[in-house]
């Protein structure tokens, strides 16, 4: 399946291509509107940036908190360190492993998050900008050929942005 996905301006420019869309004979069921008065990008599903965020912090926190524990454990008992002396060698060992947890855990909080924020919402961050500033989006989805008759009527309407998208296969 493909995409093809069109920011327009204002809603009259949005409903008039919605209009010539259904007129070139697209069904009401391959062509989306989104924006103030239609769908909004969550009813349409794209990626919120925090969720996709805490969910790569998540997956990161399960490897670097045990691991940080493990690492800040041995490097204590490694090198000895006496980080207070009234916790006596295991209790010092421990507390260079709670360190080292704590330490993996804003590991993950920050490069996880940071992570997910930037680069794994995709395309998603910039559309819901543009929703969010009071554009609208006009999403086709369809094979090759309506596609590419949807992007010749959409031209026609000067949107800030046109971009097509091609589902990977075997998903």
């Amino acid at each position: 399946m493909n995409y093809l996905v069109a920011v327009l301006s204002d809603r009259i420019q949005a409903e008039a291509a919605y209009s010539a869309l259904e007129q070139a004979e697209l069904s009401a069921g391959q062509i989306t509107v989104l924006g103030r008065g239609y769908q909004s990008a969550d009813e349409f599903g794209l990626i919120d940036p925090n969720q996709e965020a805490a969910k790569r912090s998540q997956r990161l926190a399960f490897w670097l908190i045990p691991f940080g524990f493990v690492a800040g454990y041995l490097f204590n008992a490694l090198t000895a360190i006496e980080i207070f002396a009234w916790a006596g060698s295991i209790g010092n060992h421990i507390i260079g492993g709670l360190l080292g947890a704590a330490s993996g855990a804003l590991g993950a909080l920050f490069v996880g998050g940071a992570v997910g924020w930037t680069i794994g919402s995709g395309d998603a961050l910039p559309y819901r900008n543009r929703l969010n500033a009071g554009k609208y989006l006009i999403v086709v989805e369809g094979n090759d050929a309506l596609i590419h008759r949807a992007t010749q009527i959409l031209r026609q309407f000067e949107p800030e942005n046109l971009q097509g998208y091609a589902e990977p296969a075997g998903v």
